[in-house]
């Protein structure tokens, strides 16, 4: 497909990129450059990675594409490409941003996820045709999947992971920062949980960050979740009054508390309710 290049000085340019220091005095590309004008989240982490982080990238990844909302990541494996491939399952759209020039795939691994990006979606670089990838130039992307990015989420990173380059440059860059806990035992989240540690948000319910955007959620779109048989009869109280305690589903279903915990969890994850203050609530 053919590469095109829009410079710093015009329209096209993404205007969120423009803002940040040292952005890219020019952007070579295949696709819909005007998906970078669009509300974006980036999704990031290590390319070692556990099938959690796959999940959670992948997951949120889809969540945000069914809302409307662009995913932005850098077309690594592991948490990169789970991120693009959970926002093309969503019916949405996806930026890659590479560290070689955009007629390079790397790794070669993902060159079919590149062509369905380059199709659907848009593939972007600062580096000209040719240019291959070096230890220096992912460090220089990292700077344009945040710049591109109104946040940015760190699904699962080890302690050297490029993610967390990616995660302090959004931070300078005056965009919000999440991460998504892990395992503490885990060498592969021991980095996103550093970053909570130290004082970025956790997102310990995948929808929060919609509120926090402001996206709001479309009807319907959970409909396609398949609830099993605990799951309906909990959800059937909750919808009731829109607002429960998990006593009072305890005393309507006869559930113990830690079986109710556990399908509350489940249901949050999908997304059809949220807690606050000791209460359930049915998503909106």
């Amino acid at each position: 497909m053919e590469i095109k290049k829009v410079r710093l000085s015009d329209a096209q340019y993404p205007a969120l990129l423009r803002r940040i220091p040292g952005a890219p005095k020019q952007l070579y590309y295949i696709g819909d450059i005007g998906l970078a004008g669009s509300l974006c989240v980036s999704i990031v982490g290590s390319r070692k990675c556990t099938d959690y982080g796959k999940w959670a990238a992948m997951r949120l990844a889809e969540r945000l594409a069914e809302h409307d909302v662009t995913v932005v990541s850098g077309l690594a494996m592991g948490i990169d490409s789970a991120a693009h491939k959970g926002a093309l399952r969503g019916g949405g759209k996806t930026i890659a941003v590479l560290g070689n020039g955009a007629d390079i795939c790397f790794p070669a691994a993902n060159r079919q996820l590149k062509q369905v990006i380059e199709r659907d979606g848009l593939v972007v670089t600062e580096y000209p045709p040719g240019m291959p990838a070096s230890r220096y130039t992912f460090p220089q992307r990292n700077r344009i999947i945040s710049g591109l990015s109104h946040a940015t989420v760190v699904a699962e990173a080890g302690l050297n992971s490029g993610a967390l380059i990616t995660a302090g440059l959004a931070d300078g860059q005056g965009r919000q920062v999440y991460a998504i806990p892990g395992n503490i035992n885990s060498i592969y989240s021991i980095g996103g949980n550093m970053l909570i540690r130290d004082g970025v948000q956790p997102l310990v319910v995948l929808d929060d960050i919609f509120q926090d955007l402001g996206i709001k959620r479309k009807a319907g779109v959970d409909e396609k979740w398949k609830l099993g048989e605990d799951e309906i009869i909990v959800m059937d109280v909750i919808r009731e009054q829109s607002e429960v305690t998990y006593d009072h589903i305890a005393d309507r279903t006869g559930k113990t508390a830690a079986e109710i915990s556990g399908i509350v969890t489940v249901l949050e994850m999908k997304g059809l309710v949220y807690t606050a203050l000791g209460k359930i609530f049915v998503a909106k």
